[in-house]
C-alpha cells in the first residue's frame, strides 16, 4: 500500500481561511469607524465645554452687567465693536454675544443660550452631536430634538 503525501491546501480549507480572515477584517473596519465617530463626538464636547466656560469668564469679567446677560441667544444677530472703540458694560454684553455666536459656528448646529435672572444665570451650549440635522432649544433623547447640551450655572 502506497501512502500519498499532501502537497497543498484543499479548496475548502482555503475558503474557510478566507472567510475567517474576512470576518476579522470587517470587525477591525467597524472598530475603526466607531473610534473615528467617538473621537469626533469627544472633540465637539470639548469645544462646547470650552465655549461655555469662555462665556462664563466673560460674564465674570463684566459683573456689573451680570443680569443683562440673561436672554442672550446666539440665533440673534449681534453687532458691537469693543475692540477699536470704548464700550460701557451693556455694550460689552452685546460684543460678548457676537463673539460667542461666531465661536459656536464651529460646532454642528451650535447654539448658545443664557437664561436666568439677577440671582443666577445658566449658560447652555447646544449642538447636534449625532449629525441628524436637529435644531432647537432643548436637549434630550427625543429624535426631533436630539441636541446635546452642556450647561454651567453662575452665581453673582
Amino acid at each position: 500500500m502506497l501512502m500519498s503525501r499532501q502537497c497543498g491546501l484543499s479548496l475548502i480549507e482555503a475558503m474557510v481561511a478566507l472567510l475567517v480572515i474576512s470576518i476579522g477584517l470587517l470587525g477591525i473596519a467597524s472598530l475603526q469607524a466607531t473610534s473615528m465617530k467617538q473621537s469626533g463626538s469627544s472633540l465637539n464636547h470639548s469645544r462646547a465645554v470650552w465655549l461655555a466656560y469662555d462665556m462664563a469668564d466673560r460674564i465674570r469679567v463684566n459683573e456689573a452687567a451680570f443680569a443683562t446677560y440673561a436672554g442672550l441667544d446666539t440665533e440673534t444677530d449681534y453687532q458691537q465693536d469693543c475692540v477699536t472703540t470704548a464700550c460701557n458694560a451693556a455694550q460689552m454684553v452685546t460684543a460678548d454675544a457676537e463673539e460667542w455666536s461666531e465661536s459656536l459656528q464651529g460646532l454642528p448646529a451650535g447654539r448658545g443660550m443664557i437664561t436666568g435672572d439677577a440671582d443666577q444665570l445658566v449658560v447652555a451650549v447646544m449642538w447636534d452631536d449625532e449629525s441628524t440635522g436637529a435644531r432647537g432649544t432643548a436637549c434630550g433623547p427625543d429624535p426631533e430634538i436630539d441636541l446635546t447640551c452642556y450647561t454651567i450655572t453662575l452665581l453673582p
